[in-house]
């Protein structure tokens, strides 16, 4: 069995789609799948010693969030003469992967749709209502084409209007997360980590990409009502200065760090030495939260927002791990993390609870094997 997956980029590039699909592909190639991807390039090299065969399409920018690769089409061609696949899987959004409709070769293969969110029209960054005009097309095409589609989490399915007229089509099948893929942090790291935290206060941490609809502001508004307790954003993007500029506004300079983007050795320390992991997100954007399998990895509580239609909340519920509160509410956010800093006892039970999910439920183990069975399914004509 061979199948090429699309994606949008590939790690040392941090990101929820992009650490998954390693996971996954790596999963898959354990029971005996032959995988290779096709994703953007990045200035980042792809880490070394990769067994996994990458096609990497040049890119020129970004418009809206969104690589630009005028040459993905080109790849794609050059990716399924190569590689010779049974089957695509198309991991969206990823404006990109509609190259396949015009391509002969796709076409001729089957499709699976890896649905991980919608194109949401955000009330924050309203560009993108008008984008989805022109996108909302293709992608009702790259439906209409597929065999099966996989949403990630059933509140996500339930409330996606885009997969609406293709249930039939739909599997849910959760994320996974591979432990063993989290590296051991170095003695410097953890140093570093220590560094950033200081001491006698109450250890919150926030990893993901600065930008619209992660809540990092929200985060900010209730960290200033909050006494012993000290913040870290790790990530990049574009609401970097912004962030920087409310920090300074609100006087929490000693309280806040804003670390920027963080090696994976970096991300394990963080991740091991902080109390709370947040997700503090707006929008349905934000459809699953894979740093909320990561905070159960390490046996870490989680505070995160009850997005309506996402499946942040789902993950939780299903996790035990964390307390959920409104979206866009600093008071509740604050009183949450208050709870936690207040009762080491429940942050102890929280933890192990999603250390047990994990096993149980979000190991990429799991996953593969479904993803596998949905692939036997579609080749044997069922």
């Amino acid at each position: 069995m061979r199948v090429l997956h699309l994606g949008k980029y590939y790690p040392p590039v941090p990101g929820g789609m992009e650490y998954f699909l390693r996971d996954l592909l790596h999963a898959l190639t354990a029971r005996g799948i032959e995988v290779a991807a096709l994703v953007h390039s990045s200035h980042r090299a792809t880490a070394p010693h990769n067994p996994i065969p990458l096609y990497q399409a040049p890119v020129l920018g970004k418009l809206l969030y969104t690589p630009l690769s005028p040459s993905f089409p080109r790849w794609l061609h050059r990716a399924i003469r190569n590689f010779r696949p049974q089957l695509l899987h198309l991991h969206l959004p990823n404006p990109s992967a509609f190259a396949a409709l015009f391509s002969p070769l796709a076409r001729a293969l089957p499709w699976v749709v890896h649905w991980h969110s919608d194109v949401v029209p955000s009330g924050i960054d309203r560009r993108l209502a008008l984008a989805y005009r022109f996108y909302k097309p293709l992608e009702e095409r790259v439906l209409a084409r597929s065999r099966r589609i996989i949403a990630s989490s059933p509140d996500y399915l339930d409330a996606s209007a885009p997969l609406q007229p293709w249930r039939n089509r739909c599997r849910m099948i959760p994320l996974g997360l591979d432990p063993q893929r989290l590296p051991e942090p170095s003695s410097a790291d953890r140093n570093w980590a220590e560094g950033l935290w200081g001491r006698g206060h109450l250890r919150v941490l926030s990893i993901g990409r600065l930008t619209y609809y992660k809540g990092h502001a929200v985060l900010l508004e209730a960290a200033a009502q909050l006494a012993g307790v000290r913040v870290v954003l790790a990530g990049g993007g574009e609401q970097r200065r912004k962030l920087a500029r409310q920090v300074q506004r609100l006087g929490l300079g000693r309280r806040v760090q804003l670390c920027g983007t963080v090696s994976e050795s970096q991300r394990s320390a963080l991740l091991s030495s902080c109390q709370v992991l947040c997700l503090p997100s707006l929008e349905r954007t934000e459809a699953f939260g894979l740093v909320l399998l990561e905070a159960m990895a390490f046996g870490k509580p989680v505070v995160a927002s009850q997005i309506s239609g996402s499946g942040v909340g789902w993950v939780v519920r299903q996790g035990g791990h964390g307390l959920l509160v409104p979206p866009n509410q600093p008071n509740d956010l604050a009183q949450a993390i208050a709870m936690l800093r207040d009762q080491p006892a429940l942050r102890q039970k929280l933890g192990a609870q999603g250390a047990r999910a994990l096993q149980q439920v979000f190991q990429i183990r799991s996953t593969a094997k479904q993803v596998k069975t949905l692939y036997q399914e579609i080749l044997h004509g069922a």
